[in-house]
């Protein structure tokens, strides 16, 4: 699919909702019906988009979107091999970046995060240039809690940050912020919301966190299972303290 990058000096407030997605041709309808009318809603002449990076599907992901891209306008595939959830939330970030919307919002396409309580966030930008889910009472299960949890421990002892959620899926951020960061990371990087929240954080960027609704997966099968977990986890120490050495160098 063609590229629709607008230009530099186009209106304010366009927005591209970002939504990785993998295997999940149970779920893609739904989360399409459900967010394109934010897009729509929120389309700055038309500029909006919806961008769902396809990270290598092997079921009909792709050719739903498709499907539904032929009638919906504002809605965007970008297909990629597969490299996991964090490196086409890297794609679908330096995309937006790059096709200078003023927001990026981000959610995942498991049907976890409830469209109603987008307009709360959309209405705060005014007053922080991200604002970022608090997955306070999430339905996915004791294990997750307890990964969450461990990993905020960690956050804290290698940055010296604190914060009630570091990875929730539902985040909006300016343009502006988000370039800052993104590009400190490698374009793979596996838990790259996690290391947004910690620089936004820890250089006292103007941020908020905000309460949401978490549910459990709709349909399908999640791709990230514990032993996934673990994996990702152990990487993710050796990553920390190479971003720690970088940390320390902006200070």
């Amino acid at each position: 699919m063609a590229e629709h990058c607008r230009g530099e000096n186009a209106a304010a407030d366009v927005l591209y909702i970002v939504v990785p997605a993998y295997n999940e041709e149970e779920n893609i309808g739904r989360l399409i019906d459900d967010w394109y009318p934010v897009v729509e809603r929120h389309s700055a002449d038309g500029r909006s988009r919806l961008v769902i990076v396809n990270d290598g599907s092997k079921d009909r992901t792709g050719e739903i979107i498709d499907e539904y891209a032929e009638k919906l306008p504002l809605l965007e595939q970008r297909r990629k091999p597969n490299g996991g959830h964090g490196s086409a939330l890297m794609e679908g970030y330096r995309y937006a970046v790059k096709c200078g919307a003023d927001w990026i919002f981000q959610t995942d396409s498991d049907g976890q995060t409830l469209p109603s309580e987008f307009e709360a966030f959309w209405n705060l930008r005014g007053y922080y240039d991200a604002v970022i889910g608090n997955r306070a009472g999430r339905e996915d299960g004791k294990a997750r809690v307890f990964v969450e949890k461990t990993l905020l421990i960690l956050l804290r002892l290698f940055f010296g940050v604190r914060m009630p959620d570091a990875n929730a899926p539902f985040r909006l951020m300016r343009r502006e912020l988000l370039a800052k960061y993104l590009f400190l990371l490698p374009e793979d990087y596996n838990l790259p919301n996690v290391m947004l929240t910690t620089f936004f954080k820890r250089f006292g960027e103007k941020i908020c966190f905000r309460k949401i609704t978490f549910r459990p997966r709709q349909g399908g099968v999640n791709s990230i299972n514990m032993k996934k977990i673990i994996k990702i986890g152990w990487k993710a120490l050796g990553d920390f303290l190479a971003l720690r050495k970088a940390v320390e160098e902006l200070n």
